[in-house]
């Protein structure tokens, strides 16, 4: 080695060799420095690496939180929706709006119906029972009239409803029942002590089952009649038709309430066959009653702009 390092002309320079040896000792400090660097930059690395794997980990199991949240709310929602679709289709909707508007209309044609017909009613036996020496109609005959004519109004759920009605969505309203009620109640009263008045003076009937008979016939005719004005704010007939099921009970039973009398049933509750000019005042009344209570119809809806 030394005859190479004499060869080379490293040794016999003046002292190069010493120099040589030292910047050969830096380089090898410098390059373990540098090996120590690599290794805490790897050992980083590593750490930097788990790092990256618990954070994928924890992101997986934020993923599966969030699916399993997801499909709890679409459970949830399925179970409070207040509507869910049978079909891809939102006309649906648009049916739906539109069946529950006429069901409420046709609810409230009945109940405006029975509390106006029941308040004149009741209004027209108490006067009629102050001023006649008899009932002007039994108890029990009073229970066959009104099931008769309730019997007619079921046929309302299947009742047609105007087009203007359903345009708009309606709430329910106790005052405009009532008035409805002070408004309607007292005309058909006035029309029952009308036909009071022609019983007891047109035609001096004095016998109280020839009298109740009368009345039964015609207070069902009246209602059934009175429906056909009541169901629309229109002109009934003319510019508004109900149902044919609403047409249909009205005429049936009609002729029924007119039929009782003279059958067994008709006997057991008290009534009488009557001559058929009482036909006229039964059926006549009625028709009377159609025009005028179409005028004050306008003028309650003229006054509080609705009808139903």
């Amino acid at each position: 080695p030394i005859e190479i390092l004499k060869a080379t002309g490293v040794i016999g320079k003046g002292g190069k060799v010493a120099e040589t040896l030292g910047k050969a000792a830096d380089i090898a400090d410098t390059a373990v420095d540098v090996a120590k660097r690599v290794t805490d930059i790897a050992d980083t690395a590593v750490d930097v690496t788990k790092g990256i794997a618990d954070v994928a980990d924890t992101a997986v199991d934020l993923t599966k939180k969030i699916t399993d949240v997801g499909d709890t709310a679409v459970d949830i929602t399925k179970e409070t929706a207040d509507i869910i679709l049978l079909e891809k289709n939102l006309d649906v909707l648009t049916d739906g709006v539109l069946e529950g508007r006429k069901t409420f209309g046709n609810l409230l044609k009945y109940i405006k119906m029975a509390v106006s017909f029941n308040f004149g009613e009741v209004l027209s036996v108490l006067i009629a029972s102050m001023l006649l020496p008899f009932f002007p109609i039994t108890p029990i005959q009073l229970l066959v009239q009104s099931l008769l004519y309730d019997i007619g109004q079921l046929s309302l759920p299947y009742d047609n409803v105007d087009k203007e009605y359903l345009r708009k969505p309606r709430k329910w309203d106790l005052k405009s029942i009532k008035t409805f009620m002070l408004w309607m109640g007292p005309t058909s009263s006035a029309f029952d002590l009308m036909v009071f008045a022609i019983l007891w003076f047109g035609f001096a009937i004095r016998e109280a089952a020839v009298f109740q008979t009368i009345w039964f016939s015609y207070g069902v005719v009246s209602n059934l009649v009175g429906l056909h004005i009541i169901r629309t704010s229109k002109t009934p007939f003319i510019q508004s038709n109900a149902s044919k099921a609403v047409y249909a009970s009205s005429i049936i039973l009609s002729v029924i309430a007119m039929i009782v009398p003279f059958t067994f049933v008709g006997s057991y509750i008290g009534l009488v066959p009557i001559p058929a000019k009482f036909i006229s005042v039964i059926i006549g009344v009625p028709i009377l009653y159609c025009f005028i209570a179409t005028i004050v119809k306008k003028e309650y809806m003229k006054k509080h702009e609705e009808w139903l």
